[in-house]
C-alpha cells in the first residue's frame, strides 16, 4: 500500500508492503551518495540491503539508545557528514527507531540547512507514529526533545518483515502509540487490541493513515495536532524523572494516558489491553520531581498546557489545564477517575 502526506510542495510518499526495504529505489534515487545512518545494534543483514541497493553509500552509527539523542552524537554525525564530502543534492537514510529517526532528521535538516532525508523504520513504534510527520530533535540532559525542527522526509519505507528482529518488549512498547491513535481517533483500532491475536500489519496500516491525516491538517501542531501528545506530558516526565533508560517511550506514554481517560468502563477496558501488553505498572512517583519535568515542556505556557483527555473512545478533548491542577492529577494518582 502507499499513501501519500500531502504537504502541498513538501508532500511524500509512505510506502507499506513486505519486502520493501529490498527495492528502496521504487521511493528513493539512489544514485548519488547516501549516508546511511544508524544505532549499532541495528541487525546488519536489514544494513546490508540498504547498501547493495546504494552505489555510493556511506555507513554511520552511533551507539544505541536515548542518550545518543544529544548533542555530542548531533556534532558527531555531522562531522561524519562533512568528511564524506555530501553535497546539498545527497541523501540521508535514517534506518532504525525513532531515536534514528529524530537524530538523523535533525542532522538531515541541519547539514548544509537542509539535505534530503528518508526514513526507514524498524521498529513498531517508529513505524506506526514517529517515522512520519517531520519532527526531528535532540534532547538536551533529561529533558525530551526540547531542540529541533520541523522538516518533512521525502518518502518513509514501512517493511513489517523488519520486524521479525524484535524483542517482543519493544514490540509492545511500539504498539502503545498505534493504541494513543485509536483511543483519541477511531474506537476501532482499540478494539483491534482486543482481538485474541493482534494483526500487526492492520495496525500498523491505519494508525500511519491517521497519522497522515492529522500532520496534513496541522504540520506544526499549532492545533490539531496536539492530540497526538495525548499522554506524552506525564509520560514524558516519568521518562525523564527516571532516568530515560528505565522505562520505554511507549510505555511512559501508556502510564501518561491512564491520567487521562476519564470513563472507569474505558480505563479498565484498557488496563485489560495494557495487561495483554505485558506493560508496566506506574512507579510510586514523586510529584515534585514529575512537575519539574511537566513546567519545562516544551508544549506549555507560564500558566498552563494543552493536556488531552478521553471520556469515550475515538473522541478527544483539548483542555488547556493549569500546572496547579495537573498537580492535583498528580494526586489523585492514574488508577482513580
Amino acid at each position: 500500500m502507499k499513501l501519500y502526506v500531502d504537504l502541498k510542495e513538501k508532500s511524500y510518499p509512505i510506502l507499506i508492503e513486505k519486502g520493501a526495504i529490498s527495492n528502496i529505489a521504487s521511493i528513493i534515487n539512489v544514485n548519488r551518495k547516501i549516508a546511511i545512518i544508524h544505532d549499532d545494534n541495528i541487525p546488519s543483514k536489514w544494513i546490508q540491503i540498504i547498501q547493495s541497493q546504494c552505489p555510493n553509500a556511506i555507513d554511520i552509527s552511533f551507539p544505541e539508545g536515548e542518550n545518543s539523542k544529544c548533542m555530542a552524537q548531533f556534532e558527531y554525525l555531522l562531522n561524519q557528514c562533512i568528511q564524506a564530502n555530501l553535497t546539498r543534492k545527497d541523501a540521508i537514510i535514517a534506518i532504525g527507531g525513532g531515536v534514528t529517526g529524530d537524530l538523523a532528521g535533525f542532522v538531515a535538516a541541519s547539514y548544509m540547512r537542509g539535505i534530503d532525508f528518508y526514513n526507514i523504520p524498524t521498529t513498531i513504534l517508529s513505524q506506526v507514529d514517529s517515522s512520519v510527520g517531520g519532527k526531528v530533535a535532540i534532547d538536551m540532559g533529561s529533558y525530551k526533545n526540547i531542540v529541533g525542527a520541523f522538516y518533512q522526509p521525502k518518502g518513509v519505507l514501512i517493511d513489517p518483515e523488519v520486524l521479525s528482529t524484535l524483542p517482543i518488549r519493544q514490540q509492545h512498547n511500539g504498539l502503545v502509540e498505534a493504541l494513543k491513535m485509536g483511543l483519541i481517533l477511531d474506537e476501532n483500532l482499540v478494539k483491534e487490541f482486543e482481538a485474541d491475536t493482534l494483526n500487526l500489519e492492520a495496525i500498523i496500516t491505519r494508525s500511519i493513515d491517521l497519522k497522515r491525516m492529522v500532520v496534513e491538517q496541522d504540520e506544526k501542531e499549532n492545533n490539531l495536532r496536539k492530540i497526538l501528545n495525548f499522554g506524552h506530558t506525564i509520560g514524558h516526565a516519568i521518562e525523564g524523572a527516571y532516568g530515560l533508560d528505565t522505562y520505554y517511550h511507549g510505555e511512559c506514554v501508556a502510564m501518561g494516558m491512564l491520567f487521562f481517560i476519564e470513563d472507569n468502563a474505558l480505563k479498565q477496558r484498557i488496563l485489560n489491553i495494557y495487561k495483554k501488553l505485558d506493560l508496566p505498572t506506574v512507579p510510586n512517583y514523586d510529584v515534585d520531581t514529575l512537575m519539574e519535568y511537566i513546567t519545562h515542556d516544551k508544549k506549555g505556557s507560564k500558566a498552563s498546557v494543552s493536556i488531552i483527555k478521553v471520556k469515550e473512545a475515538g473522541k478527544y478533548i483539548i483542555e488547556d489545564m493549569s500546572y496547579e491542577d495537573i498537580r492535583k492529577v498528580l494526586e489523585r494518582g492514574p488508577y482513580e477517575k
